[in-house]
C-alpha cells in the first residue's frame, strides 16, 4: 500500500518504513548466509572459498544494477510526494525500459568475460573451478535480480516497504529448501547454491509484478504512459547511473582488496569470506535506515517541506550511529563464535582470520551509519553526482591500503582497509549532504523544485 511521508512524526514514519525493509534485507542476507553455511559445512573450506572468492565482483556488478534501480526510484518518490501521478507513471515506464536494457547488456558482458574476471581477481587454482561454476550462474540470473530490485524500489518510493518484504520472506524460505535440494540431493556443488539463490530472487520479482497488476491501481499504466520520453530518460539516467556507479566504484576498491587477500592463500580467503558474510548481515540496518531517510527526504522535497528534510536527516543519523556502536561491540566480542556458522571448529586458522577481521572492523562500525545515511539523503535530494565522490574516496582508500600495506602487513592490512575507506568517505559526504540540504531548502523557498 502506498504511503505518504509528508506529514506526521519523521522518526516514527522512517522507523515504520525501515522495519519491513530491514527484515527484508536480513532475509536476503539470511539466504546468502545459508548458502555459505551449507557450502562450508557440507562441501568444506575449499568450496566456501570458491563461493566467496568472487564476492567483490558480485558487489561491483550487482551493486551497479541495484544502484541504478534505486536511483530510478528517486524521481518516482518526488512526483508521488507532489501528487503528480500522471508524471510518476511515465517515469515508472521509462525506468522499466532502462532496467531491461541494463539487465540484457550486463548479463551478456559479464557471462562472456567470467573467466577473465576470475583471473583478474587472482583466484587460487585449487578453488578456480568452484568459483567459476558459482559466478557464471549468478551472472546469468542478473535479469531476475534486477526485476525484483526495480519493482521493489518503485514500491518503496511510494512508501510501501512492507510488500517487497513479504515476497522476499517467502523466497528466503524457498531458498533454504532449494539450497538443500540442489546441494545435498542433486549434488550440484557450488553451482547449486547459486541456482537456489537466483531462483529465489526470480520468485520475489514475479510476485512483486503480480501484486502490482492486481493491487496497486496508481501504478497501472495507460496507453499515454507507455511512451519513451527523452526528458524522463535523461532525468532517470542522471539519477540512476551515478548511483549505480557509486556502488561500483566502491566495489572496485573491494575488488583490489579481495585480490590482495586472495594472494595470501585459501585460508585467508575462507576467513575473509566468513567475516564478509557476517559483515553483510550486520550492515542491513544501515541500508534500511538510509533508504528510509532517502525516501522520506525525497517525498518531502516534492512536497516543499524543508524543515522535515533536516529533521529526517539528523534523526536517521542518530539511529544509525547508535546501532553501529552496538553492532561493532557484538563483532568485537562474538566474532569467533559467529564465524563457526560457516567454518568447522577444527579449522582453527580460518576462524582466527575471520575473528580478527571482525574485531578490527567493529571498532569503526559506527562511522558506517553516518556514511550511509548522508550518502542516501544526498541522492534522494537529487544530487547523485555529488554522492558518487564518496564512493571514489572509499575506492581510493581501499586501494591504497590493499596495495600499499598488504605486502608488508599481510592480512592485518586487509582487516583495516574497510574502516579506512568508511572514515575517509564520511569526512567528505557529511558536509556535502548538509550543503545539498541547504540548496534544496533554497529551491523550495524559490519554488523551483
Amino acid at each position: 500500500m502506498a504511503k505518504s511521508m509528508v506529514s506526521g512524526k519523521p522518526l516514527s514514519l522512517m522507523l515504520q518504513f525501515a522495519t519491513p525493509l530491514l527484515l527484508g534485507n536480513l532475509l536476503q542476507q539470511t539466504y546468502n548466509i545459508i548458502d555459505a553455511a551449507i557450502v562450508g559445512q557440507i562441501l568444506g573450506d575449499k568450496a566456501l572459498a570458491g563461493v566467496g572468492a568472487s564476492s567483490s565482483i558480485q558487489f561491483l556488478v550487482l551493486g551497479f544494477c541495484m544502484g541504478c534501480c534505486t536511483g530510478f526510484g528517486v524521481p518516482v518518490a518526488k512526483f508521488f510526494g507532489a501528487n503528480n501521478l500522471h508524471k510518476m507513471r511515465k517515469y515508472i515506464f521509462n525506468g522499466a525500459v532502462l532496467t531491461g536494457i541494463i539487465a540484457l547488456m550486463v548479463t551478456i558482458v559479464c557471462s562472456v568475460c567470467c573467466n577473465q574476471i576470475l583471473h583478474l581477481l587472482s583466484v587460487p587454482q585449487d578453488i578456480y573451478d568452484k568459483a567459476y561454476a558459482y559466478l557464471i550462474v549468478i551472472f546469468l540470473g542478473i535479469p531476475f535480480t534486477l526485476m525484483y530490485n526495480y519493482l521493489s524500489s518503485v514500491l518503496r518510493s511510494l512508501g510501501d516497504s512492507r510488500t517487497p518484504f513479504m515476497f522476499l520472506a517467502f523466497s528466503a524460505i524457498l531458498n533454504i529448501f532449494l539450497d538443500l535440494f540442489c546441494i545435498v540431493v542433486l549434488k550440484w556443488d557450488c553451482a547449486g547454491a547459486a541456482i537456489a539463490t537466483i531462483t529465489a530472487q526470480a520468485v520475489s520479482g514475479i510476485l512483486c509484478l503480480v501484486y502490482i497488476f492486481k493491487k496497486v491501481q496508481i501504478m497501472h499504466l495507460e496507453a499515454e504512459d507507455r511512451e519513451i520520453k527523452g526528458s524522463a530518460v535523461k532525468e532517470l539516467l542522471v539519477m540512476g547511473i551515478p548511483t549505480g556507479l557509486q556502488f561500483s566504484i566502491t566495489a572496485i576498491g573491494s575488488m583490489v582488496m579481495q585480490s590482495a587477500n586472495n594472494k595470501l592463500g585459501s585460508v585467508y580467503v575462507s576467513g575473509f569470506t566468513a567475516g564478509m558474510r557476517i559483515k553483510q548481515f550486520t550492515m542491513c540496518p544501515f541500508d534500511a535506515f538510509a533508504t528510509a531517510a532517502s525516501v522520506f527526504c525525497s517525498q518531502n522535497l516534492g512536497a516543499g517541506q524543508a524543515k522535515r528534510i533536516k529533521q529526517g536527516l539528523w534523526q536517521a543519523i542518530a539511529v544509525a550511529v547508535g546501532y553501529g556502536i552496538v553492532a561493532g561491540l557484538v563483532m568485537i566480542i562474538f566474532g569467533r563464535p559467529l564465524s563457526m556458522i560457516f567454518v568447522k571448529k577444527s579449522a582453527v586458522d580460518v576462524l582466527d582470520a575471520s575473528a580478527k577481521y571482525l574485531r578490527c572492523m567493529g571498532c569503526f562500525y559506527w562511522s558506517l551509519g553516518i556514511l550511509n545515511v548522508a550518502r542516501m539523503v544526498t541522492q534522494g535530494l537529487g544530487y547523485s553526482g555529488r554522492a558518487i565522490f564518496s564512493g571514489v574516496t572509499e575506492m581510493l582508500a581501499r586501494i591504497i591500503v590493499s596495495l600499499g600495506f598488504a605486502g608488508t602487513f599481510g592480512f592485518t592490512a586487509i582487516c583495516f582497509a574497510d574502516q579506512t575507506a568508511w572514515v575517509t568517505a564520511t569526512i567528505y559526504i557529511l558536509p556535502t549532504c548538509l550543503y545539498c540540504v541547504k540548496k534544496s531548502t533554497a529551491k523550495i523557498a524559490a519554488g523551483t523544485v
